[in-house]
């Protein structure tokens, strides 16, 4: 290494400070930039292809469901934060506030918009009048602003990209299989396309959503045992509802509230699967979501490369025909560099093909997540290249599987044990990792958990590896087997 901090590619390892190697790697693929805000960061191509890929993804499987897309105001009425005590108790720390307009004064403070729950119940209550009007289903690609003190890029910033779903129904009933729906599409999303696992869960009430009944996430760890709240549907109950007058006309002729829900994905996705997946070479993207999926390189002497073209460019066409995102690297630069390069950015295959391949009708095959090398005939390169890719993509899921699996602690019964846990692993400069335990459903035991060991509740997961019977802070019969850990 350089000076004892950064390796060759000029990126600080994961073992000596993962959100170091984090910056640095997201740096060097060049998705980002920062900017003279505070928090706010430029989405370079690169970084918003992979939100593209997550949005086209997303997006259809909300649309195949029945919901359909619209828009919401950025800027929200102070007054608006007043009917849902809870919701603006939650989010005022963090709301940037718009006071002036030119040189007036305005009447009202209007706040950057920190999820829309208060403007969509609003308008709700103008557009729904009878049984007849419901369900609404209603989803937004927006930006967001919530003013964090600490900012890393992706994951957590001032402004961030999202989307933000909410609906109204009749019944209870439909809105609580409306938001255990949404949570099973953000849990197949995340696991079949960007390749994470995650534990779909709910969470405690003091992580619920501020101005929900119930809270659901999918929770995933990432490389230093830490976790990412993926992904959260909630059930908001009438809350909303009463706050915002949406009364309908039911089939009975009586008025009642109708019952709303909300959830919300967002560029923390990309994060999570750099942090996921990536190594000290850079990033490492999953195949179904790699904005490129194959890089195409000639090389050998340039006095060769016409010969080396002449099969170069046909073999371009099909593997584009065959729906392929594959990119052609002619750049005046080395093939070293060029590998280096694209290494960097996390292209998940890269193809190689030289005057002696030419003259032996193959190609070289480079997977980026393990490294190796394969030999392919000229005329099953496009067979071969789908069948990596897929390959690739359960890889990539199984691998961080096992580290998951690896990572997570099923056999820690007390605090007391839990800090010794938590002592060895700091000592050793290894990653506390997930812990499952029990809680008895006191706030003041979740509380002593994150106190003394900066743990905190993931989510009760609805399929635990094994049920814990006692309290990890109290001792008491356990309620809960519920994730702790640290988190981002």
């Amino acid at each position: 290494m350089a000076d004892g901090k950064v390796n060759e590619k000029g990126i600080t390892p994961q073992s000596e400070n993962f959100s170091r190697w984090y910056i640095d790697a997201i740096r060097k693929a060049d998705l980002m930039d920062y900017t003279p805000v505070r928090g706010c960061i430029v989405f370079k191509p690169d970084g918003f292809e992979l939100w593209e890929r997550i949005q086209s993804v997303m997006d259809g499987r909300f649309k195949e469901t029945g919901h359909r897309n619209a828009y919401f105001p950025m800027l929200i009425p102070e007054s608006f934060f007043q009917k849902e005590k809870e919701h603006v108790e939650g989010f005022n720390p963090e709301l940037p506030w718009v006071t002036e307009a030119g040189s007036e004064k305005l009447e009202e403070k209007l706040a950057l918009r920190p999820t829309s729950e208060t403007m969509v119940g609003r308008m709700y209550s103008q557009w729904i009048q009878s049984y007849r009007d419901l369900p609404v289903l209603i989803n937004q690609w927006a930006n967001v602003f919530r003013w964090e003190k600490r900012t890393l890029p992706f994951l957590r910033t001032s402004e961030f990209l999202w989307q933000e779903g909410h609906t109204a129904h009749a019944t209870e009933e439909e809105a609580r299989e409306e938001t255990m729906q949404m949570l099973q599409i953000y849990k197949e999303v995340v696991e079949q396309e960007l390749a994470i696992p995650v534990w779909m869960g709910q969470k405690t009430p003091s992580e619920r959503f501020a101005g929900a009944v119930d809270t659901y996430s999918i929770e995933a760890m990432m490389k230093d045992g830490k976790a990412v709240q993926a992904g959260t549907s909630h059930y908001l109950g009438e809350n909303f509802a009463r706050g915002f007058d949406i009364q309908f006309l039911d089939r009975d002729n009586q008025q009642k509230y109708v019952h709303t829900t909300s959830w919300g994905t967002s560029t923390r996705l990309i994060g999570s699967m750099i942090m996921v997946h990536g190594d000290d070479r850079g990033l490492v993207n999953p195949p179904r979501m790699a904005p490129t999926q194959l890089v195409m390189i000639p090389v050998g002497p340039g006095k060769l490369r016409e010969k080396v073209m002449e099969k170069f460019d046909p073999l371009f066409d099909q593997l584009k025909e065959a729906g392929i995102r594959v990119r052609a690297d002619l750049r005046d630069e080395s093939p070293g560099w060029k590998f280096n390069e694209w290494e960097l950015r996390g292209v998940p295959l890269r193809l190689e093909i030289g005057p002696r391949d030419v003259d032996n009708n193959q190609v070289i095959l480079a997977r980026r997540d393990t490294g190796e090398k394969v030999t392919v005939e000229l005329d099953r390169v496009v067979e071969q290249v789908e069948e990596l890719l897929v390959k690739i993509q359960e890889e990539m899921f199984q691998r961080a599987l096992d580290f998951r699996e690896k990572n997570s602690y099923l056999e820690i019964e007390t605090i007391g044990d839990l800090n010794a846990h938590v002592a060895q692993m700091e000592k050793e400069s290894k990653a506390v990792g997930w812990v499952l335990a029990g809680w008895c459903g006191e706030e003041s035991c979740e509380s002593k958990v994150k106190e003394e060991t900066k743990l905190t509740s993931r989510n009760i997961p609805f399929e635990a590896p094994v049920v814990k019977k006692r309290c990890i802070a109290c001792g008491s019969e356990s309620k809960f087997t519920t994730w702790f850990a640290r988190a981002y």
